[in-house]
This record gives C-alpha cells, structure tokens and sequence, in this order.
C-alpha cells in the first residue's frame, strides 16, 4: 500500500481538476493495484445483507481516502453519484456498472461495464450517475480511492435517484 499511497498522494498534490487527477490516480493504481489479500479472510467474506466497505487508508489532511468494498453475489448498490472524483480497480470477482444521465423526470440509461479482475476506471462529478452490482457468482473486491476523507463525511454518495429509468 505503501507504493500506492505515495503514487495518489504525488498526483493529487499536482492540484489540477478533477477529471484530470481521477486520470493520474487511475494510472497509480493500475501500478499498483493490491491483491485481494490487503484484507483479512473475515473481511473478504462480506456481509450477507449488503455490501460492505473497509478503510484502508485516509491521507492526514483529508485530501483523498483508499477504501476497499466487498460484494457478495448480487449484492448492488442504489443508483447515486458522488461527492468528488473516484478511482477504483477490481481484486476479485466481476462489478457490473450500469451508468445514466438525468433528464428532467428520469434517468436515461447510457451503457453497462463489466469491470473485471485487474481493471481500473474512475470518473468526477458532474456525469458520474451509476449503480454497481456483483454480477458473478463469487465475492467481488475493489479498492476504491476518493478524492476526500470518507471517515469524515461517512460516505461517498452525494445523491441517491429515486427515479424511472429508460433507455
């Protein structure tokens, strides 16, 4: 983590927007993407009633946190977006990603990703609306680095869509 910690905190310290630091943190951890195993076994095992979310790392002054998320088979979150930029890669398992864009009364659905083991992608507000689900059939694991302190705010979702969905 040590290598991943540095490589963030080197990119975000650049003060560029937040489209462009979502880009060069995706680059650090591509480089360096743990394994699975920067979690215990308990923790890798998740919670049956709903995804769970593990702090690995907030930077002292707030600037970005690592977080780590387990998802058991078909467990999948509320359609949101965020309060800042975030960055994740897959340890384990598959993350289906659906992503929308709100027009007025509904969300219009504007495509899927499979996100597999190995791969990173990351996006900023505005236009970052998605749901994210486990579609396979074994526990999912991903690193998720967001650009603020999670243990303060408690959570990275700044709105929750309660809204039809076409397209």
């Amino acid at each position: 983590m040590a290598d991943l910690v540095a490589g963030v905190r080197t990119a975000v310290g650049r003060h560029l927007g937040w489209r462009e630091t979502s880009v060069l943190v995706a680059g650090e951890l591509r480089r360096h993407l743990p394994t699975p195993d920067v979690l215990t076994a308990e923790e890798r095992q998740g919670d049956p009633d709903f995804y769970q979310t593990h702090t690995l790392y907030v930077e002292p002054d707030g600037a970005f946190s690592i977080v780590a998320v387990v998802w058991r088979p078909g467990q999948v979150t509320p359609i949101h977006d965020h309060v800042t930029w975030c960055v994740f890669g897959v340890l384990q398992g598959v993350e289906h990603e659906e992503l929308f864009v709100h027009e007025g009364d509904h969300l219009l659905s504007v495509g899927v990703n499979d996100n597999l083991v190995g791969e990173v992608s990351g996006f900023a507000p505005p236009g970052d609306i998605h749901r994210v689900r486990n579609s396979g059939d074994q526990t999912a694991v991903s690193v998720h680095v967001y650009g603020t302190d999670i243990s303060r705010i408690d959570s990275s979702v700044r709105r929750v869509y309660d809204l039809p969905v076409r397209g």
